[in-house]
C-alpha cells in the first residue's frame, strides 16, 4: 500500500508509504490521493486534512520509472496521464477542508505541487526544496499555477529554470511553507495547527477558507457588497449564535465539548 489513512477524530490523516523510492508518486499513488481527497471534501465528518509521509524523505515527486514508461506512450495516453496529476492538483487545492501538510524530509518536483496546494505548511529545518524538472528536461508543468500563486512569478521563473536546490528558510522566505520547527517539535507544531483549525466553527471554518479564495484579486463594488452579504448570512445561523452564547457565558462552544 502507497497510502496509509488514518481518521483520529474530524482529522484524516494521509502517509505517503513508499520510503524506497523517496515517497514519489505513480499513477496508482495519484490515483490514491485524488479518491481520497474527494471522499474528505464530501465527508461532513472530516473537518481537517493531514498530510505527511514516512522514511527520511517527503517527497521525491513524480517517480522516473513512471515518468519514462509513460513518456513512450501514444500522445493520447501521454495527455491523459498528465490531466490525472492535474486532476490532483485541482482536487487538493479546491478541497473545502483545511488542509495541512507536515514536512520532515526533501521535498522535490512534484511534491512542491501538493504543498503550495494546502493550507497550511511546516517543515523541519533540514528540509530542502526544490524544482528540479528542468535537469531531466521537463517542466514543472501541472504545478505551476499553484506554485507561482504561492512564491510569485519572480521567484518562480528562477526556480523553474534554475532548479537551484533551497532551504526550509527559503521557503519560508518564500511563502512556499508557514512555519519551521525542528523535529523534535515537529508533531507538536503540527498539532498546535490541528487544534486551532478545530477550534474553529465547523461551518465556520470551510466558509472562512472559501472566503478567502474568492475575495483574492481587486477589491470591486460586487466584492464589498458580497462579503457584507455573507457575514450577515452565517452571522445568524445556529452556530454563530452559539459561539456568541459560549463567548458571553465564558464557556467553551458546543463543537467543543
Amino acid at each position: 500500500m502507497s497510502l496509509r489513512i488514518e481518521t483520529k477524530g474530524a482529522v484524516m490523516a494521509l502517509t505517503l508509504d513508499r520510503p524506497d523510492v523517496m515517497n514519489a508518486f505513480d499513477d496508482h499513488l495519484v490515483a490514491e490521493l485524488t479518491r481520497t481527497y474527494a471522499f474528505a471534501a464530501e465527508n461532513p465528518a472530516v473537518r481537517v486534512v493531514l498530510l505527511r509521509a514516512d522514511g527520511a524523505a517527503f517527497s521525491a515527486g513524480a517517480d522516473l520509472a513512471w515518468m519514462r514508461r509513460i513518456s513512450d506512450a501514444s500522445p493520447e495516453d501521454n495527455l491523459a496521464d498528465a490531466r490525472q496529476l492535474a486532476e490532483l492538483m485541482r482536487v487538493v487545492d479546491a478541497c473545502p477542508k483545511p488542509t495541512v501538510v507536515r514536512i520532515q524530509g526533501a521535498a522535490f518536483g512534484g511534491a512542491l505541487g501538493l504543498i503550495a496546494c494546502s493550507d497550511v505548511a511546516v517543515a523541519v529545518p533540514q528540509a530542502r526544496f526544490a524544482l528540479s524538472e528542468v535537469r531531466l528536461g521537463l517542466i514543472p508543468a501541472v504545478i505551476s499555477p499553484y506554485v507561482v500563486r504561492a512564491i510569485g512569478v519572480r521567484a518562480a521563473r528562477r526556480l523553474f529554470t534554475t532548479a537551484q536546490h533551497f532551504s526550509a528558510e527559503e521557503a519560508l522566505r518564500l511563502g512556499l511553507i508557514h512555519e519551521v520547527a525542528a523535529i523534535e517539535e515537529l508533531d507538536l507544531a503540527v498539532d498546535r495547527i490541528l487544534s486551532a483549525i478545530l477550534a474553529g466553527g465547523p461551518q465556520a471554518v470551510p466558509a472562512a477558507k472559501k472566503l478567502a479564495c474568492d475575495m483574492d484579486g481587486p477589491i470591486t463594488a460586487e466584492r464589498v457588497e458580497e462579503s457584507a452579504r455573507r457575514i450577515a448570512a452565517i452571522r445568524s445561523s445556529p452556530e454563530a449564535r452559539e459561539g456568541l452564547d459560549a463567548f458571553f457565558a465564558k464557556r467553551k462552544p458546543g463543537w467543543m465539548s
